[in-house]
């Protein structure tokens, strides 16, 4: 089951606190991969210990989630790794700006995003225009977009919306297979038990 949270309520206005990044990484200038609503944060915990020269930053909306992760990380000691409470339309220009011209984002991931199935609530979906805009805008040239869904509408939506911004590239034609990553989210692994696909893809910034 999915827990809602709306992002268009009055209390995820307000945008996250900037950190400071050299105290938040042991080295910050490593190339980010950054996964927006990251969830339980099973997925960027085994990233950072399989990828240790990458830095990985989650951003979740929930906020009693996000204080659990940050409990695993630091638990694991993993000095790579971080995690933010808040809503990624409202947060990423202001923490991406944060970084100034040395700005490490090389990948961003979506993972099986809340799909608020309603059309009247299909406004609440992580990946609006000005995101995309705000991606295009923030990641360099083979920077990537990540993207995956057990819901196929939700999936093409996010297609639809990167391909149409005009400066990402689909890498391949259809579905991908598997996963490019090595590591899964909890609603991944609990999908392809059930024997149920996924529906993923990933954009080059060109």
């Amino acid at each position: 089951m999915r827990q809602h949270v709306n992002p268009l309520s009055e209390r995820y206005q307000a945008p996250v606190a900037r950190p400071a990044w050299e105290q938040v990484y042991r080295r910050p200038h490593q190339p980010l991969h950054l996964d927006m609503g990251c969830g339980k944060g099973i997925f960027l915990l085994q990233m950072a210990q399989l990828q240790p020269e990458w830095n990985f930053l989650g951003l979740e909306i929930r906020q009693p989630v996000v204080e659990q992760a940050q409990k695993r990380q630091q638990a694991d000691g993993l000095e790579n790794l971080h995690f933010l409470f808040g809503n990624v339309n409202i947060s990423f220009r202001s923490l991406m700006e944060s970084w100034g011209d040395r700005n490490p984002l090389q990948q961003v991931s979506i993972q099986f995003p809340d799909p608020w199935f309603k059309k009247r609530h299909q406004k609440r979906r992580v990946l609006q225009p000005a995101l995309v805009n705000d991606l295009a805008e923030f990641l360099p040239t083979g920077g990537r977009v990540v993207i995956q869904s057990d819901v196929e509408s939700v999936a093409w939506e996010m297609v639809q919306r990167l391909a149409s911004q005009g400066q990402f590239q689909r890498q391949g034609q259809g579905w991908l297979a598997a996963s490019p990553f090595p590591a899964q989210t909890d609603r991944e692994r609990v999908t392809l038990a059930q024997g149920l696909p996924v529906y993923r893809a990933i954009f080059v910034r060109q």
